[in-house]
Order: C-alpha cells, then structure tokens, then sequence
C-alpha cells in the first residue's frame, strides 16, 4: 500500500516555465501510489492550459475515487476569492487540493481553514514582498483499503509562521472526529520534526523534499495519529523520486498490505 503526498506547483516546470498534461500524467503514473494527496492543484486556470489536473492525475493513477476541492476562485498571486461550497462545479478558474486513491471512499469529509487576517512577507528571490494568506482546506476520507478501513486527507497549509500551527489544530480536531487508524499527507509549511511537536502524531518518513532540485527542508509529511497506530501496516521504505516539474519532490510511503509494527520517527 503506497501513500504519497505531492506539492504540483499547478504542475509547472522549474526548467522550460510550461505546464504540460502529458508530463504530469506520466510523473503521476510513475509514483505508482494507491493514494495520492495533492496541493497547489488547478482546475481551469488560463496558465495551466485549463487542465483539469486532479482528473489527470486519477486517470494516470487508476483511481476509482478522486475529490479537487477549491481553496480559492481565481489565480493566486492576480486576483482571487475565497471559495465556498457552491464553488465546486463552478466553471470559473480553480486552485485548491484533491486526494485521489485506488481504494473505495466510504466516506467524504470537507473542512475549510481560515486565512491568515495580516499579510506576511515571503523572500521571493531576492526581493522580500508583503503577501496576502490564501484560505485553505482540509479533505478527509474513510477508505476500505487492504489493511481495513483507514482515515486519509491531506492539505496544504498557510505560510504564515504560527498560522500554520493553528490550522494544524484545527486538522487535528477535525480529523479526530473520524475513525481510527488516520493519515495525514499534507504539505505543512513545516518543516521536519516541527509538525509531531505541534500535533503529537507521529511522522512515518523523514526525507527533505524542497527545493526539488537539491532538497534540503521537508515541508511535506505522512504522519500518523497515535489513536490506531497498532492497527497500520508496518513502513517498508519512503521515497522522494524526481519529477520533471514543482519546486517540490512527491514524498512516497509503501506500507505492508498488513497490520505490523509500525516504524516510525
């Protein structure tokens, strides 16, 4: 069973700045993951060709089930507005999370997470700018995997220092209001053990995954509650293979089929 998170960056090359579908399709394929957690997704953007890029990644996965919720209607970084529920099958540009897997949803869960009230500066090269937060989601499901029904979302939380924390509470809360075992994979904001502190779950792999170039910093976990630890399968190896586009490298989690000792960090 193989658990992945994986930041897009709405699939656009570090190389050649283009957003190809192909290419997308292919690096999903090729992370071979049973469930798939995904941020910075669009749907209908102008720069990303107005792809559709949670459809492609089910499709190159297989996946029976898939879920894109929108943070935002508009471009962040332009001009944008909060989404709401109404939003969802709107036909307007897209940019939020999905989570996609191979495995049956017996249940789905939404719960949106506030922005940050103050702008906060971001170095963006050598140029420190003053950015507005944008709001973001968090996606739950029950899936019947082979290791029984097990709770996975993920999200992508503020940049924000001390936001993020907050959220991660929140997550947390939400989160506990479903049934044990739970996963989360999730890009945080966080960076490496910063996220079992401030939650008390356990991380499954500690691997940098930024820059994806040469990653030093991971800001991208699957971590574990406590509550229903015993009841996972064991970690057999975590990976963060190379892809041809993000600033971002996926972080891949294959556990045994079977409940086990678990290994963690």
């Amino acid at each position: 069973m193989r658990l992945g998170t994986f930041n897009l960056m709405h699939g656009r090359s570090l190389a050649d700045g283009m957003v190809d579908a192909g290419r997308v399709r292919a690096a999903i394929a090729g992370l071979d993951a049973d469930v798939l957690g995904l941020q910075e997704v669009d749907r209908g953007q102008v720069r990303s060709g107005h792809a559709d890029l949670a459809g492609i990644a089910a499709d190159a996965m297989g996946a029976v089930e898939v879920l894109f919720v929108p943070a935002v209607v508009g471009t962040p970084g332009e001009a944008f507005r909060v989404a709401t529920d109404a939003d969802q099958h709107g036909s307007d540009p897209h940019y939020g999370i999905a989570l996609v897997s191979r495995y049956p949803v017996i249940e789905w869960r939404v719960t949106r997470l506030p922005a940050a009230p103050l702008r906060s500066p971001i170095l963006a090269g050598q140029r420190l700018m003053l950015l507005d937060d944008e709001p973001r989601v968090l996606i739950a499901a029950v899936l019947e995997t082979p290791a029984g029904r097990v709770t996975v979302a993920t999200t992508h939380l503020s940049f924000v220092p001390g936001w993020n924390v907050r959220q991660l509470q929140l997550v947390r809360r939400a989160l506990r209001r479903m049934p044990a075992p739970r996963v989360l994979l999730a890009d945080l904001n966080l960076t490496g053990r910063l996220p079992r502190l401030f939650s008390g779950w356990h991380r499954l792999a500690g691997l940098p995954t930024y820059p994806s170039s040469a990653p030093r910093v991971q800001f991208d976990h699957v971590l574990a509650d406590r509550q229903g630890l015993d009841r996972l399968p064991r970690v057999l190896r975590a990976d963060t293979p190379a892809v041809p586009f993000s600033d971002h490298r996926p972080l891949i989690v294959t556990l045994r089929d079977r409940p086990g000792t678990l290994k963690i960090d």
